[in-house]
């Protein structure tokens, strides 16, 4: 290298490494480390926008208090425009509590291959149910208790839930009934969606399914992601904080059945309707909440317009409609009309071979189907 530095005045560098074997870019590389020595950059200065320390901390608090200590920061935004309260917004939150090192995945996610599925659209309450029976551990190994429970799934609303010693398709028949009843379902207005369990095949459901004038929808075999509604609520179910490994008698399971289903849909912020709770949006309290968020919102950016970049920060919205797998490429056939859902249906009455039925489950409001302690 040193040979390079001398020919280099007297001669281009380029001939001078191709004779030597050295690259032009070591070279160049080597001039410019010698000429200007590393300067160490300065720290990025804080934006004026940003919050100060007492509002730091006064975010953490908020996020540390025992109300909030489980809830993610966008259900915890929402809770405070509700109550006309406005600290920061969703991702300032994440960006504190990341600062703190308090932002993780706290267990391992499954991932599951991508399948064809079911494709059912509603846009309104009461148009697409979806009901599905998970099992409760009971208090010694291999005893269980059996949680049917049915979910509007335009609304995320529990409509029916039933707590039984065992799985019957009479149960479920009885169950989907009362459902239908207490949210005053008419004939061919609604659609029950399921798996392919035992309960939702049987019989007597499909048989009540038909008198009712209710159109039942099965997932594929074998594919747990045909059914996504009921099994995300299952999951919000068994990963609260408050849900035991098991439980020690069966009416330990009623009453944490009744809490949990009281807050589920009277409480609970639910991220996939625009924060509100299943009960606004089921009874039609959903415009004028969302009215009053952005009311709310409209006041904290004329208080502090530094820090809406963009202007004020726009509300969640509800969605206009909610699939099970909305179809990837529709194709129309020369009528005009959509190519068929590939999800399974039968219309009410029909005797399709190996037609599945959808369970329905209950909630303890005055207007929802209960079905407690079956035996």
């Amino acid at each position: 290298m040193k040979a390079v530095e001398e020919v280099a005045p007297r001669v281009s560098v380029a001939p001078v490494c191709r004779a030597l074997g050295v690259s032009r870019a070591t070279v160049y590389r080597r001039r410019q480390a010698t000429r200007t020595p590393r300067v160490a950059p300065r720290p990025r200065p804080t934006p004026a926008r940003a919050l100060q320390p007492p509002e730091r901390q006064q975010v953490l608090d908020v996020l540390h208090s025992e109300r909030f200590m489980d809830k993610a920061p966008g259900e915890v935004v929402a809770t405070l425009l509700d109550e006309e309260k406005y600290y920061c917004s969703e991702r300032t939150m994440y960006r504190v509590l990341a600062s703190e090192g308090e932002v993780r995945e706290r267990r391992n996610q499954l991932r599951h291959p991508k399948y064809a599925k079911p494709e059912l659209l509603a846009t309104g309450p009461n148009q697409v149910w979806s009901w599905d029976i998970t099992k409760l551990k009971g208090p010694v190994k291999w005893s269980y208790f059996y949680l049917y429970v049915i979910l509007d799934i335009f609304s995320r609303y529990v409509v029916g839930w039933l707590l039984a010693r065992r799985e019957s398709g009479a149960l479920a028949k009885r169950l989907i009934a009362e459902s239908c009843e207490k949210q005053q379902v008419d004939r061919d207005q609604l659609t029950l969606h399921s798996d392919r369990g035992t309960s939702m095949k049987s019989k007597t459901v499909a048989q009540l399914l038909g008198d009712l004038g209710v159109t039942k929808s099965h997932s594929r075999p074998h594919v747990s992601n045909d059914n996504p509604f009921s099994e995300a609520q299952f999951k919000t179910l068994k990963y609260r904080p408050d849900f035991p490994g098991r439980f020690g008698s069966f009416e330990d399971g009623l009453s944490l059945c009744r809490a949990f289903f009281g807050w589920y849909n009277d409480e609970h912020r639910h991220s996939g309707i625009g924060m509100l709770t299943p009960a606004m949006v089921h009874y039609g309290q959903a415009e004028s909440v969302l009215a009053d968020r952005q009311s709310v919102m409209a006041t904290a950016h004329a208080a502090h317009p530094e820090r809406f970049v963009r202007g004020a920060s726009k509300i969640r919205q509800l969605p206009d409609a909610v699939w099970i797998n909305p179809p990837r490429s529709p194709k129309r056939d020369p009528g005009g009309c959509l190519d068929p859902c590939r999800v399974e249906i039968v219309a009410p009455g029909g005797c399709q071979e190996g037609a599945q039925v959808v369970n329905t489950l209950e909630h303890p409001r005055s207007d929802a189907s209960s079905l407690e302690g079956q035996q």
